[in-house]
């Protein structure tokens, strides 16, 4: 972090400036160390301090370390645990909706499907997809569903022991429907971190998902997806602008 212009931090504005730059030191730092990188004197530098010890929202270690306080974190982690998904990623959704001018989704993964826990239809356009909230849809034939399973079936025998000895169905002529297959589609999914849906759940719709890490660092609680129709928005249109789709994501499609 640059050292911030000490004429644009008056009042509270240093205690914040503070607190945000205490949260990017996870062992704590010291008094010399954040006045540095806030640029405003030691006294004004340990006021704020003061003032955010006495909230709880600092403490300081052993070492005389400034580390953040119980009380910012059991807040934080309350505020996180109380906020549902779907309102965490609903800005990310009409940010997709509005930039494709196609419909954006949230799912999870439930056992043989995904379930949808968020949509958002574009903001104009007469033709809109059927799918609603709460909706199902088979895993192994939607782009959330394969970008979530290539997270937990990483081998042939998962693929073969998820797929037991039910009949997979198929939804159109182009769906996976064999151990074979659908293990490749995971394989190249977990290669390249994003899963396709070449009209495999829908004659006429295709589709990109890329995973969401809200409840885990390491695995997706969710996928998200831009669904489109093949005929305005080709599958090609949709994995060239991956990096926009990942830039509107942010920090939330980034295992950590």
């Amino acid at each position: 972090m640059s050292p911030l212009d000490e004429s644009r931090l008056v009042g509270s504005d240093r205690v914040l400036a503070v607190l945000k730059e205490l949260a990017r030191h996870a062992d704590g730092a010291g008094l010399e160390e954040l006045t540095r990188a806030i640029g405003s004197p030691k006294p004004t530098v340990h006021r704020a301090l003061g003032s955010l010890r006495r909230a709880g929202l600092a403490d300081q270690d052993a070492r005389g370390h400034y580390v953040l306080g119980d009380e910012f974190l059991r807040m934080a982690f309350a505020h996180h645990e109380a906020r549902p998904e779907h309102v965490r990623v609903r800005p990310v959704l009409e940010s997709l909706a509005a930039h494709f001018g196609e419909t954006s989704h949230y799912a999870v993964l439930d056992g043989r499907e995904v379930v949808y826990r968020a949509k958002v239809d574009p903001p104009t356009g007469a033709v809109r997809l059927t799918s609603t909230i709460g909706g199902r849809n088979p895993a192994h034939a939607t782009a959330v569903g394969k970008l979530l399973l290539a997270h937990r079936l990483t081998t042939r025998a998962d693929v073969a022991a998820w797929a037991g000895t039910a009949e997979l169905v198929r939804r159109t002529p182009r769906t996976r429907c064999t151990v074979e297959d659908l293990h490749r589609d995971l394989a190249r999914t977990r290669e390249q971190g994003y899963a396709t849906d070449d009209q495999e759940n829908e004659t006429g719709v295709n589709c990109l998902a890329l995973p969401v890490f809200l409840t885990s660092p390491s695995a997706p609680s969710g996928a998200l997806s831009i669904s489109a129709l093949a005929y305005r928005t080709p599958l090609p249109a949709l994995v060239e602008a991956l990096g926009v789709v990942r830039g509107l994501l942010g920090s939330m499609g980034e295992a950590r």
